[in-house]
């Protein structure tokens, strides 16, 4: 698939650290969507699991525990808490969405 945005790094009006920056961002995103879909991958065989055990696709306890421990790490990363805060429950959300599907509801 090609790069929308290879030509900025070798168009002569881009600055070239501009262009440094948005290939590093570019490198960063791409390493985002592999970390998602791995952890999609497991939380699918999470989701199968807990359908065969007929367990309850979500675990309101371990949710609040990973929120307030990814708002801590994201403290002392010098990251904004409510965006982690909001970024892990948009993927808590939809894992649970698929956990359901795997339940058939």
């Amino acid at each position: 698939m090609e790069d929308p945005e290879e030509h900025l790094t070798h168009d002569p009006h881009v600055d070239p650290q501009l262009a440094a920056y948005r290939k590093s961002i570019d490198n960063i995103d791409a390493a985002l969507i592999h970390m998602l879909a791995e952890r999609f991958r497991i939380t699918q065989a999470v989701g199968e699991y807990k359908a065969k055990k007929q367990l309850p696709p979500a675990d309101p306890r371990r949710e609040d525990k990973q929120v307030m421990r990814l708002r801590a790490l994201a403290e002392s990363a010098d990251l904004d808490p409510e965006f982690s805060e909001k970024f892990i429950r948009f993927v808590i959300d939809e894992v649970i969405r698929h956990h359901n599907i795997a339940r058939g509801k």
